[in-house]
């Protein structure tokens, strides 16, 4: 999906939602482990109640792998069902970042294999590391710049690292093949982060559960040239533990689409 069709996206469903699939076996309902992949059939109910109201979806692979081979299967399930829906985009919450030909190869199980359209990327060793992400054509490298947790002022705003970070990375990539992740927490920031990067899309965690505010990242973070990807996870998919699990579900992912429908 190119930068224009994902904003065209934006702006036809009035949405800039990106719903997180961190399925965890020990949180979702219990009548979904009599099916024979409950992570799966999880995923699919929450994606068929809620696929009109928004535009991304991003699976933490670390509650997948945690599973073995059982999780690793019902993510690459989770990805192809993912592809009936041709508007939405979807990201690999992995991220990887390794020397050259380790990226290369997480490159081909996530681009090659499940055909995601992204994946988040650690960039701190350099160059080397996030290349191998941006030779897939059509596909995007979402790069960790400010994330949202408390210990991203261990490195990232010591000394302003994550602006060194934006600013050495349009080296590599452009606008069409590399996003970067703002926290919501550090909504404040995101005006200085526009600065650098006025033209890249951003991906938004942090709104909800951590307290981040949709109003102030929209206020800071939007434009008119590209827009922001905000992630909500647990105030979603565990809205409900019963069986009406997907029917709370799009009731607050509606919530959240209502209230990004104002700030668009």
């Amino acid at each position: 999906m190119t930068r224009e069709e994902l904003f065209e996206n934006i702006k036809k469903k009035k949405s800039f939602l990106c719903i997180g699939l961190d399925t965890d076996l020990k949180k979702i309902p219990k009548h979904l482990h009599k099916s024979s992949d409950p992570i799966f059939e999880f995923n699919k109910q929450i994606i068929d109640a809620t696929h009109d109201l928004c535009v991304a979806y991003k699976p933490n692979v670390a509650f997948y792998e945690s599973l073995g081979s059982v999780g690793w299967e019902a993510l690459e399930k989770t990805a192809d069902y993912l592809k009936k829906f041709k508007d939405i985009f979807t990201i690999a919450d992995a991220k990887r970042g390794d020397i050259g030909n380790t990226s290369s190869m997480y490159a081909q199980a996530f681009f090659g294999l499940m055909d995601f359209d992204s994946i988040t990327v650690a960039p701190y060793m350099g160059e080397d590391s996030v290349t191998p992400f941006l030779e897939y054509e059509g596909k995007w490298a979402i790069l960790l710049a400010l994330t949202s947790n408390k210990g991203a002022n261990d490195f990232q705003t010591e000394h302003e690292l994550y602006k060194t970070v934006l600013k050495k990375s349009q080296q590599w990539g452009n606008a069409d093949n590399m996003m970067y992740v703002v926290g919501a927490t550090r909504a404040e920031m995101l005006a200085d982060v526009r600065k650098i990067v006025p033209d890249h899309f951003l991906l938004v965690p942090g709104v909800g559960a951590q307290g981040g505010s949709l109003p102030e990242v929209a206020k800071y973070g939007m434009n008119k040239q590209c827009g922001l990807l905000v992630n909500s996870s647990r105030n979603i998919i565990y809205a409900s533990d019963k069986e009406d699990f997907a029917q709370k579900a799009r009731e607050e992912a509606m919530k959240m689409q209502k209230e990004m429908s104002s700030l668009l």
